[in-house]
């Protein structure tokens, strides 16, 4: 276990028991998704990154929360968040009425899609930039 999991554990291990256990899930289901994901706290919470960040969870006093960071993807799947409280790139939701696992894997997926997208399109730009360098030296 890595200090980056001791971190997220202990995250985990100061929240009431009801917090707790619903995130775990959410962890859990998270982790399924992307198993290769690095668990870290980033802004104070626990974040799994692929590259770059994909979601983070958390716990406030009345409600946990998944950050989708992802104006688009909270956007693209606003009819299935309509009975919750969101904003920009974050679901909030009671212990008590935890998300869905089916809605968790479908935000995670299309936050993973989005990163892809946005890397290849680096990529590519780095490419052009190269490419431009050159004959402009030329």
């Amino acid at each position: 276990m890595s200090e980056r999991d001791n971190d997220v554990n202990a995250y985990l291990e100061a929240l009431p028991q009801e917090q707790r256990v619903v995130l775990e899930q959410l962890r859990q289901t998270i982790r399924a998704i992307v198993p290769d994901a690095a668990e870290t706290i980033s802004y104070g919470v626990p974040t799994f990154k692929q590259r770059k960040a994909v979601v983070a969870i958390g716990a406030a006093k009345n409600h946990c929360s998944l950050f989708v960071m992802s104006p688009a993807v909270m956007e693209a799947h606003q009819e299935e968040l309509a009975g919750y409280d969101t904003s920009k790139g974050t679901v909030r939701f009671a212990p008590e009425k935890p998300l869905p696992a089916a809605l968790v894997t479908k935000l995670v997926r299309a936050r993973i899609a989005e990163n892809d997208a946005l890397a290849l399109a680096a990529k590519a730009r780095r490419r052009a930039n190269k490419q431009t360098s050159r004959k402009e030296s030329s």
